[in-house]
């Protein structure tokens, strides 16, 4: 493999001079210029940007910790992230905390460890803290749940006025008892959305149920509304994995969505149009959430004086025939 010093050599001039062509310096001299670059193709020299990023006690790698890598949500976050990464050349390393807070700290120590150029981070809860990564200098970027301490860069989507809107069509469209399947106290995104509902039924009308966002959870928890005495005609569901689960439990019961309970669940998961009849859905932007989060923390590592911002994003809900009676 071909050296700076070789590359040097080859061009007849020295290896500051190749170093200053190939970051781009404007200050080298054309003709000088163009020898190093002939002498780097033929040679076919690449820059270490691993070893020039370590001597700046960093590496050119992002770390990504997300909640739930199951979650088609946060895959297509973690796609947004890598095409924006690697275009401005950066790896990026993907971190399933599994809404775990001590595999979060874990992965945070990694990150410490291994001293990323920056990290993009969905909090698993309250007990989030990123102060050790602060203190050290390293950016982060936090994606769909803020920080509590909000203090640093934040891409969010504004899931209150979207679980509003969605629980106000199931209305709209003939359904009386309308009930909310949430994820669980203290996660924020699940108590907006759970808060969006309350907004739309009121608070003296408000059926709801807290499990985790998985499948089992919502399952578990549309079995228990399903079991009151005034059982709901319609269900507003946390996330496609949740509805899942609920699907299951509808199942079991004989009852089909649409006719016999409205649906509508946050999350465009592919699977959401495949099934009979297909489910109306909160689409959250996740791909655009992921990409504006990469460029913010790349924007940050390249200027760590900038003031932190908040972008938050809209959702859009999709109908289709779940949250229909004919």
């Amino acid at each position: 493999m071909a050296t700076i010093n070789d590359v040097a050599a080859k061009a007849g001039v020295s290896t500051a001079t190749v170093s200053r062509t190939l970051n781009g310096k404007s200050t080298v001299d054309p003709v000088l210029a163009a020898r190093v670059q002939a002498a780097a193709a033929e040679l076919g020299y690449h820059p270490n940007g691993l070893a020039r990023n370590l001597r700046r006690q960093e590496t050119a790698v992002l770390a990504l910790i997300i909640s739930d890598v199951e979650n088609p949500f946060f895959t297509a976050i973690a796609r947004g992230v890598e095409d924006i990464a690697q275009t401005a050349g950066y790896s990026v390393v993907l971190c399933n905390a599994d809404d775990n807070e001590e595999k979060e700290r874990r992965y945070i120590d990694v990150a410490l460890q291994e001293r990323v150029a920056g990290v993009v981070l969905s909090p698993t809860g309250r007990a989030t803290n990123v102060d050790r990564l602060t203190q050290r200098g390293t950016p982060v970027v936090a994606v769909d749940r803020p920080l509590l301490e909000n203090t640093g860069d934040q891409v969010l989507v504004d899931t209150r006025l979207a679980a509003r809107d969605a629980t106000r069509h199931l209305l709209d469209g003939g359904y009386r008892r309308v009930a909310c399947v949430s994820g669980p106290p203290g996660v924020r995104t699940a108590e907006d959305r759970l808060a969006g509902y309350t907004d739309a039924v009121g608070a003296e009308n408000a059926l709801t149920r807290r499990a985790e966002f998985r499948a089992e959870g919502g399952r578990l928890a549309a079995l228990s509304l399903l079991d009151e005495p005034e059982p709901p005609d319609a269900l507003l569901v946390g996330n496609s994995t949740m509805a899942i689960g609920v699907l299951e439990a509808l199942a079991s019961r004989g009852l089909r969505s649409g006719q016999d309970v409205g649906i509508v669940s946050f999350d465009d998961a592919p699977w959401t149009t495949l099934i009979d009849p297909p489910l109306t859905v909160v689409a959250q932007p996740a791909n655009d959430v992921g990409k504006v989060a990469a460029e913010l923390l790349l924007a940050r590592i390249g200027d760590s004086t900038r003031k932190a911002t908040t972008t938050t994003l809209q959702a859009k809900l999709i109908v289709r025939r779940s949250s229909r009676r004919g």
